[in-house]
């Protein structure tokens, strides 16, 4: 019982701080801060996944929507900034 009730704590803490980081990537002027925000999001979407006994679903949107995604967005923030540099 009191193992459950702290699931149910961490899982509301982490979706506040899920909402948090939503919020912040939304009014961030900073493109890089909000992509980084939107990483925190994935990587606490897979915590919880992997809290609901979904571990393959935990390690998809780890490895996708954490890990990739956020990659590609900074290869094409760079790649945006070099075209700027160049005109």
């Amino acid at each position: 019982m009191k193992m459950e009730l702290f699931k149910l704590i961490l899982i509301i803490v982490l979706a506040v701080i899920m909402l948090a980081s939503a919020v912040y990537a939304v009014v961030s002027k900073k493109t890089v801060s909000a992509v980084l925000a939107t990483g925190v999001i994935s990587l606490l979407a897979s915590v919880i996944f992997l809290m609901l006994a979904s571990p393959d679903v935990a390690m998809t949107e780890a490895a996708i929507g954490a890990g990739l995604t956020t990659f590609l967005f900074f290869i094409i923030i760079r790649k945006i900034e070099k075209q700027d540099d160049a005109k």
